[in-house]
C-alpha cells in the first residue's frame, strides 16, 4: 500500500456521526416496542409482517472471543425485530476457502441476507455478485475490501485507525524498533492498521523501526508468538499489535515478565486480558472499535434493506475508534457488559457527565 495521508484516502460517509451508531439505532427502532414476529405471523412494532428471515454472518475466526460482543448484537437486533438468530459460520482460522464455501452454502440456501468480513480482496467477489443476482443483500462487517460489491461497509476504518495510533505511539517512542503482532498479514481486516502505523511513524518517528511479528489466526497460540519474539529481541522499545489476541497477549507476557514501565505497549479491542492491562498500567492504551455495533447495526441494515425493497439503502458505517487508558478504562471493567463482550446483562449506569466528544468537522 502505497504512503498516503489519512486526508486522502478513503472517508466512510459519517451518517451517524463517529461512534455515533447506537444513537440512530434508537432512533431507527423507537417503534419496535411489541415483537410478534418469531413465526412470520407480524411486524415487529409498527413494521409489517415479513415472514422469518434468515440472516446468515460468515466470519474468519468463528471462535474468537473478540466477536463475542459481535454476536450478542446479532442476536439482540434479531430479537428486537422478531427474527430468527441469524447463523454464524465460516473459519475458524482465518481459511478463505472455508469461508468461500460457507458463502456458497447461504446462497444456494436462499439465505435472506449474508454478512462477510471481507478480509480476501478476490475470492468473494463472484459470491458476491452470485448472491445480489438472486436478490440476496450482501454487508460486508468488520473487514472491507476495494474492488467488492457488498451493498455497505460496517466496520471500524481500519487504515485511520492504525495511523492515528501511529502517531499516538510516536508520543512515546521516538527511536528504536518496536514489535507489532499481527494475526494475519495481508488480511484486509488488520493490514490497513499496520500500514497506517508504519506511514504515521515514518512522518512523526523516522528513527523508529517497525518489526511486524506473524502471531497466527489461532488466539490460543498468539501468546507464545509474542513472547518468542520479544526474546529475540529484548531491546524493543514497544510492543504492540492490530488485533485483539495479540494485543491480550502483550498484557498477559507484560505481567509474567514483570516489564510495566519498561516498554510501552498497546493495541486493539477489549478482551478481559487487554482490559485489566491498561487498567494495571501494564498497556499505555487500547482501541474501542464497538464490536457490539457491527453485529447490531448490520442485521438492521439487512432488515430495513429488505423490508423497504431496496428504498432503505444502508449505509457505510464507521463504528468508531476510542483511546481507551487507564484515565477512562473503569467504565469497561465495572460494567463486564455484553456490550464488549462481559457475561452482564445488566443496565449499565450512566456517568454524571459525558466527556465532550470532537468537534465535528465536514469535508467540502
Amino acid at each position: 500500500m502505497s504512503e498516503q495521508s489519512p486526508a486522502s484516502r478513503r472517508t466512510l460517509l459519517k451518517v451517524f456521526g463517529a461512534g455515533g451508531g447506537a444513537v440512530a439505532a434508537s432512533a431507527l427502532l423507537a417503534a419496535c416496542n411489541g415483537v410478534q414476529n418469531k413465526t412470520g405471523t407480524g411486524g415487529a412494532g409498527a413494521f409489517p409482517a415479513t415472514g422469518a428471515w434468515r440472516f446468515v454472518f460468515i466470519n474468519h475466526v468463528t471462535t474468537n472471543s473478540f466477536f463475542v460482543p459481535t454476536k450478542n448484537g446479532m442476536a439482540d437486533a434479531a430479537k428486537l425485530l422478531g427474527l430468527p438468530e441469524p447463523q454464524w459460520t465460516g473459519s475458524a482460522e482465518g481459511n478463505v476457502a472455508e469461508m468461500a464455501s460457507a458463502f456458497s452454502t447461504a446462497i444456494n440456501g436462499n439465505a435472506d441476507g449474508i454478512a462477510i468480513a471481507l478480509t480476501d480482496s478476490n475470492a468473494f467477489v463472484d459470491p458476491t455478485k452470485r448472491a445480489l443476482a438472486k436478490g440476496i443483500p450482501v454487508v460486508a462487517y468488520n473487514a472491507t475490501a476495494p474492488g467488492n460489491y457488498p451493498l455497505t461497509y460496517v466496520g471500524q476504518d481500519l487504515y485511520q485507525s492504525g495511523y492515528l495510533m501511529g502517531r499516538r505511539i510516536a508520543a512515546d517512542v521516538t527511536s528504536g524498533t518496536i514489535l507489532v503482532g499481527i494475526s494475519q498479514p495481508g488480511g484486509n481486516n488488520v493490514q490497513p492498521r499496520l500500514d497506517g502505523i508504519v506511514a504515521a511513524l515514518k512522518q512523526a518517528a523516522p528513527a523508529v523501526t517497525v518489526l511486524p511479528i506473524n502471531t497466527g489466526a489461532e488466539q490460543a497460540n498468539e501468546l507464545n508468538a509474542i513472547t518468542a519474539a520479544y526474546d529475540g529481541h529484548p531491546d524493543a522499545k514497544g510492543i504492540y499489535a492490530v488485533d485483539a489476541g495479540s494485543t491480550a497477549s502483550i498484557a498477559q507476557l507484560i505481567a509474567t515478565r514483570n516489564l510495566q514501565g519498561k516498554v510501552h505497549a498497546g493495541g486493539y479491542d477489549t478482551l478481559t486480558d487487554t482490559l485489566k492491562g491498561v487498567g494495571s498500567g501494564a498497556l499505555d492504551f487500547t482501541i474501542d472499535q464497538s464490536a457490539y455495533l457491527q453485529g447490531f447495526l448490520t442485521v438492521l441494515y439487512l432488515y430495513l434493506f429488505r423490508l423497504s425493497g431496496t428504498l432503505v439503502s444502508p449505509p457505510a458505517t464507521d463504528t468508531g475508534l476510542t483511546f481507551v487508558t487507564k484515565d477512562n478504562v473503569g467504565p469497561y471493567l465495572s460494567a463486564d457488559s455484553r456490550f464488549e463482550g462481559g457475561p452482564k446483562a445488566d443496565l449499565v449506569p450512566m456517568p454524571a457527565s459525558i466527556p465532550l466528544p470532537a468537534a465535528t468537522t465536514l469535508t467540502r
